[in-house]
């Protein structure tokens, strides 16, 4: 926020003795010298304050001027005033030197010399100007070191600046406590630049404090002390506590300026607190001040999302009246807000009277009209267009795209050729709204030769019409066609929506081009166009059928970059994977975190999975993990119970074995002759054994493995 400073009587220029106007052109202004030894030698014979000063603006290295002024101070018969103090310490200061500043600010605030303290005033003025703001505070801190009072205006000039700045809050506290440690009694100004930081760096409450003691400061809050205090509650989510203020502001008739409307009305509006919003713009009515195209705007598009189109478009009439010219979003909004309410007749007759030869608003009005399946009132508000002169192609267009859109392409040859009879020539949205006519009458062909026409113009499809055209041509499996029209709105820039480019790849692999599906895929990161799990999935998938796994890695890892979700069919995908590079492992891990994920895999990924881990011996790595998928009798069959028996066994897992076992005995199922023969091979009296030891033992064991026992032993 830009403070004030108009209260300031701080002059731009430097007092009348501390000028050099005049003393420049003067007779024995120095000859150019680049020599450092060459101005020692032309001083020497010419030292006095004048010439010193000159020599020092014609040297440019400041570590050779810095050596002249302090040979200078060694002449017995030369003393420094407050302007070579003056141009030393500026030049020192604009070149970031603040360690030797500070030694030249403090002499000359201690050598009390005339007009040392108008100097120091004037420097931090100038540093103030550069936005070379911490050398300023260098120089107040050497003033009140050195003895010498800054004015009051001096410390308000400082502490506006580093406020504009947007400078560490506490660097404007230490100004503030220079200045009272100075005993100088803060101004009005003083106190709104110290409100101002307070409600930047959020310190609303301590901000809130201060701005009620301003009355023990011997202060009264001016209109600019309202402006910060309500625009700092407002940017701090505390607008309730802002209307309080501006309630209080206006009791106490301290009656707002035009900066205060500027700043303060568009946030009520902004706040949706239209009651404010209204008052203020009442209020500033009543001064004969008149509002901007911001507050304007702020103020109608708050009343028309409140549904008081009426109002907005009164205010918006009382603007015309007075000979301002609303910005045209604001005859937008009242338009859409009498749409919204169905209110399409008053919309026509406020643009009749308002708004001129404006063609946005009408526009937004046909828009309206079509959108509500007013197709009668949107024809007669073209005509009446046309009849104005105002209608141009897209007007036409968004009438005929919504008659192709909702009603049929053969609708649209009559306003076609009203189009161009009056001369108006189609162009790409004329295009784009007959290929959206044909694809929603299933002429995918006719809607493909216009294509051809639109691309031979070089022109663009919106991504609807684009959608369409190539969901169409998949569904007709014209699928070489659908990745033409790809190709080339891609290159255009032109994003294609998600359903309809999933529906191309899931087209292009299908039909065994999956190299071309992942052309597609890298296409679409430089159009913009976006991909889904879905996206990746289905090309994982055609490259695992077609025994590429690494590639299905690879793409895997593009999905993850991307920030797609991994779901089950990825897991499915990724074991498969895993199992036909034999890396059992791997697959026994994906394995695990997919159960872990919650997802269960399909019949066919347990096959490729436990055949893997069959071959490997090394089944037991799922062991545990079996428990959790054997409630799923639709995914393990008999052929997988089979497999996974002879594996655990043959591995020594028997007692996992023989729990399977009964599963499938409890399913009605028979074990295979594999399973059989093994477990009634050389294990058999250990099978007996147990099974008549657990019985004998216990009446509630298994009855199924105890009758499997004593069956066997027989």
């Amino acid at each position: 926020m830009v403070l004030r400073l108009s209260t300031l009587k701080f002059s731009n220029k430097l007092p009348p003795y501390l000028s050099l106007a005049g003393r420049y052109f003067s007779s024995s202004y120095p000859p150019h010298l680049d020599d450092f030894e060459a101005k020692i030698s032309f001083l020497r014979n010419n030292l006095c304050p004048d010439s010193l000063i000159r020599v020092l603006d014609k040297t440019q290295d400041l570590n050779s001027a810095l050596k002249i002024f302090k040979w200078a101070s060694l002449q017995k018969s030369f003393n420094h005033n407050a302007l070579t103090y003056y141009h030393i310490i500026l030049k020192l200061g604009l070149a970031g030197n603040i360690k030797e500043m500070d030694h030249f600010c403090l002499n000359l605030a201690r050598d009390k010399c005339g007009g040392s303290q108008e100097a120091l005033a004037s420097l931090i003025h100038k540093f103030v100007r550069h936005s070379r703001l911490e050398e300023a505070i260098r120089v107040l801190v050497n003033m009140t070191l050195g003895g010498c009072n800054p004015s009051v205006n001096v410390f308000n000039h400082l502490l506006g600046a580093l406020v504009q700045e947007k400078t560490d809050f506490q660097r404007v506290l230490f100004v503030y406590k220079e200045m009272v440690k100075a005993g100088i009694l803060p101004t009005v100004d003083t106190l709104n630049s110290l409100l101002e930081v307070l409600f930047e760096t959020n310190r609303v409450e301590l901000g809130l404090d201060q701005f009620r003691r301003m009355g023990k400061k011997g202060c009264s809050p001016t209109v600019r002390t309202f402006e910060i205090v309500i625009k700092g509650l407002i940017f701090n989510s505390r607008v309730d506590d802002a209307v309080l203020v501006l309630h209080e502001m206006l009791e106490h008739g301290c009656q707002p300026d035009e900066s205060f409307y500027t700043c303060i009305l568009p946030l009520f509006c902004q706040e949706n607190r239209l009651e404010e919003g209204i008052q203020l713009f009442r209020l500033m009515r009543a001064a004969n001040l008149v509002p901007d195209s911001l507050i304007c705007w702020k103020l109608i598009h708050s009343l028309c999302m409140n549904h008081l189109v009426d109002v907005a478009a009164n205010i918006l009439e009382e603007m015309i009246e007075i000979g301002e010219t609303p910005p045209v979003d604001s005859f937008l909004d009242v338009v859409n807000g009498f749409c919204e309410e169905e209110k399409y007749i008053e919309a026509m007759h406020f643009l009749e009277n308002n708004c001129g030869n404006s063609i946005f608003p009408y526009k937004a009005l046909l828009e309206g009209c079509c959108k509500a399946g007013n197709f009668f009132l949107g024809k007669s508000l073209l005509e009446k267009m046309s009849e104005r002169g105002i209608a141009d192609c897209d007007s036409w267009n968004i009438l005929i795209r919504w008659i192709c859109e909702n009603v049929g392409i053969n609708k649209t040859f009559e306003l076609l050729g009203r189009m161009i009879v009056l001369s108006v020539v189609p162009d790409c949205g004329t295009y784009a709204a007959l290929v959206v006519g044909n694809c929603k009458l299933n002429k995918y062909q006719d809607a493909l030769e216009l294509f051809y026409y639109i691309q031979s113009k070089f022109w663009v499809l919106d991504s609807i019409c684009y959608s369409r055209l190539v969901e169409g041509l998949c569904r007709l499996e014209n699928i070489k066609e659908a990745v033409e029209v790809y190709y080339y709105m891609s290159q255009c820039g032109c994003l294609l929506e998600v359903t309809a480019f999933n529906l191309l790849i899931k087209a292009v692999c299908d039909v065994g081009k999956v190299c071309e599906a992942v052309k597609l895929r890298s296409l679409a990161y430089y159009s913009g166009t976006s991909c889904t799990s879905l996206t990746y999935t289905t090309i994982m998938l055609a490259l695992h059928k077609s025994g590429r796994p690494k590639d299905v890695l690879v793409m895997l890892s593009q999905m993850v970059v991307g920030g797609c979700n991994v779901h089950a069919e990825v897991y499915c995908v990724l074991i498969r994977t895993m199992c036909m590079l034999d890396r059992f492992k791997d697959s026994a891990l994906c394995f695990k975190l997919m159960l872990n994920e919650g997802f269960m895999p399909d019949s066919e990924t347990m096959h490729d999975l436990f055949s893997c881990l069959t071959n490997h011996s090394k089944l037991h790595l799922v062991s545990k993990d079996i428990d959790k998928i054997i409630s799923r009798s639709e995914i393990l069959d008999l052929a997988l119970f089979n497999l996974l028996i002879n594996g655990l066994w043959k591995e020594g897992c028997k007692s996992e074995a023989r729990l399977l076992l009964d599963s499938m005995l409890e399913r009605g199922w028979v074990p295979d002759a594999t399973t059989h023969t093994l477990l009634i091979g050389p294990n058999v009296k250990e099978v007996t054994g147990r099974g008549t030891m657990m019985y004998e033992n216990s009446m509630d064991q298994d009855n199924v493995s105890n009758i499997l026992a004593e069956g066997l032993s027989k």
